[in-house]
């Protein structure tokens, strides 16, 4: 099973070409999914942050208030590493756990969504990196526009990411994503050719 690492900096469009993969096959791990699995109600990691950064974060439903906790821990380094360090451990073993299961299924392409690989990842876990990439203006335009964040939010969150240039020297294949969609959808569909030649190689 070939194991690709899909990454890149907030806001550059890996949403898309996950999806992208996924209907040309792959079989898909989002870790944004497996971020709100491990602090669903009753996990010990949703209990480790109520004890760590308040109890008021939790819900009535029981469930963690995402926004309020990116709020709180937003620019503050010291809060930020002390999330990673309760949270990423159980997001690391679950993710190892679903790349399991696909092998032993006989899946011939798992694609992982790891937006912070370089940060705080194994970029040697994986036989192909893939960076999707977009400049930063373009970057904090969108989540001003299409997610709803203030201007000072929107630079914090990118200021919290390694630049993109560094990025891009440690990957296997680089999608820009700074036009159309149909322009991404082309980039996208050249990378998976490759994908799937790779792929041949482990049948």
């Amino acid at each position: 099973m070939l194991r690709v690492a899909l990454t890149g900096n907030i806001a550059s469009g890996k949403s898309t070409v996950l999806a992208l993969f996924r209907s040309w096959g792959a079989t898909v791990i989002d870790l944004d999914e497996v971020a709100r699995e491990v602090v669903a109600p009753g996990t010990p990691a949703l209990a480790a942050i109520a004890q760590r950064f308040g109890r008021d974060l939790i819900l009535e439903n029981g469930m963690l208030d995402r926004a309020a906790l990116r709020r709180r821990v937003m620019g503050e380094k010291g809060k930020r590493d002390a999330l990673n360090a309760l949270v990423h451990p159980e997001v690391l073993r679950r993710t190892a756990a679903l790349t399991d299961e696909a092998a032993r299924r006989g899946d011939a392409i798992t694609v992982v969504d790891i937006p912070l690989l370089f940060e705080n990842a194994d970029p040697s876990a994986y036989h192909v990196i893939v960076l999707v990439d977009a400049p930063p203006t373009v970057r904090r335009a969108r989540l001003i526009e299409q997610r709803g964040l203030a201007p000072e939010e929107a630079d914090v969150l990118l200021a919290a990411q390694l630049p993109s240039v560094a990025k891009r020297a440690k990957s296997h294949f680089v999608i820009d994503n700074d036009g159309a969609r149909e322009a991404l959808e082309a980039r996208t569909g050249k990378v998976w050719e490759k994908l799937v030649e790779q792929a041949r190689q482990f049948a």
